[in-house]
């Protein structure tokens, strides 16, 4: 970075997650392209105030409000304003010295904040997904309307993103998102009926929390993808496909109309996508491994079993059937994960229990805003009642 360039601040929504924790490994790489301005997590007070300690943001905020005190009391001295709950998420992300929120919450949790963030004008590095599956045609709107850019930040929609510099006056003939498969790829549906938690915890390829690694056991993730690309990249439905890539090497792929495809490799490294997100238009020299083809000399594509992971079919069917059936289908998810991690349904059951809530939930072709909240709220509820 040149002497005169600006260093780019940066406010993490989810600094304590597997994604905000490996963003601020990658800032304190580039720290001389970097400002941490905010930091922010929902109950990991501990993680919170060490990274605070050693980034120096100029705000935190810690969603539990009942941990409020323990932050605060722990960083005043050192001069880092401390805040709490839902709506002071909401509110931190208009500083005026903020240039690009990355957003790392899990979940239909970032809808608020995002949506936030966008009308207070500023760039969003995108890692929850949920955002744009719940509300895709909102928030896109919102952020056209603004002239805010999205960033994806998911290596498959990075992976597009790349692929797409310089060819944005060329038409997509279609987009092919790779999937690993997960930790049982080629298993039948007799064998997951036995699938154990940690089991399922145990993904061949990539490190993430608890609830992203189940959703990638179960291919949701890779269905969520389906959703999100969509709106991040003007689509139409059948316009996006995914394929089985076990290696995880080949990121994604785009076709365009003359039949020709690009491709984004790379070792499976989230910290890759995150700092292309957050540095864009450059590419930054890192130190991060680089991939070697020796030690792949074989790359393999399989199509994705839409019958034994019905999850990833279920994404199709609501992509297909647009309003709040993509709303529907991640709040069912959230529920079913979060039951399957307490022991309380089987991996199986999760399907079973997504699948029953997304016929039960009143269909809304046309949703707004609140309607989305409703459809949110209705789906958890028989969800919860319905395990």
């Amino acid at each position: 970075m040149s002497t005169t360039e600006r260093k780019k601040h940066i406010a993490i929504l989810g600094s304590t997650g597997s994604i905000g924790t490996q963003a601020l490994e990658v800032i304190e790489e580039q720290h001389e392209s970097f400002v941490v301005e905010v930091l922010t997590a929902g109950s990991n007070a501990d993680l919170l105030i060490e990274q605070a300690l050693k980034f120096k943001p100029n705000t935190v905020v810690i969603g539990d409000q009942s941990k409020f005190e323990i932050v605060r009391d722990c960083l005043w001295e050192h001069g880092i304003k401390t805040f709490a709950g839902e709506k002071a998420l909401e509110q931190v992300v208009e500083m005026a010295e903020i240039d690009i929120v990355l957003t790392a919450l899990v979940g239909f949790a970032g809808l608020r904040p995002t949506l936030a963030a966008i009308n207070a004008g500023k760039h969003i590095a995108l890692a929850n997904k949920e955002t744009l599956v719940v509300a895709g045609e909102i928030v896109t709107s919102l952020a056209k309307e603004k002239g805010v850019n999205i960033y994806p930040v998911d290596s498959e929609h990075s992976a597009i993103f790349q692929c797409l510099v310089g060819e944005w006056h060329n038409p997509i003939e279609k987009i092919v998102l790779t999937a690993s498969g997960g930790p049982f790829r080629g298993r039948t549906k007799l064998d997951l009926s036995a699938v154990t938690k940690a089991q399922a915890l145990k993904h061949p390829n990539w490190s993430m929390g608890a609830k992203i690694t189940i959703d990638s056991a179960s291919l949701m993730n890779k269905g969520l993808e389906v959703i999100e690309a969509k709106w991040l990249f003007g689509l139409k439905n059948e316009q996006i496909e995914v394929i089985v890539h076990p290696q995880s090497i080949i990121h994604s792929l785009v076709q365009f109309k003359d039949g020709s495809m690009k491709a984004q490799m790379g070792l499976p490294d989230m910290k890759l996508p995150i700092q292309y997100a957050l540095g864009f238009p450059k590419r930054m020299e890192n130190n991060f491994p680089r991939f070697n083809f020796h030690d792949y000399p074989q790359l393999n594509f399989e199509l994705a079993d839409l019958r034994t992971f019905r999850n990833l079919q279920f994404a199709f069917d609501a992509l297909e059937k647009g309003g709040n059936s993509p709303c529907v289908l991640n709040a069912a998810n959230e529920v079913a994960v979060a039951l399957f991690l307490d022991d309380k349904i089987s991996f199986l059951g999760m399907s079973d229990l997504i699948e029953s809530v997304m016929a039960q939930v009143k269909h809304i072709a046309k949703p707004t805003l609140e309607d989305l909240f409703w459809s949110d709220t209705e789906a958890r509820r028989i969800a919860s009642t319905g395990a």
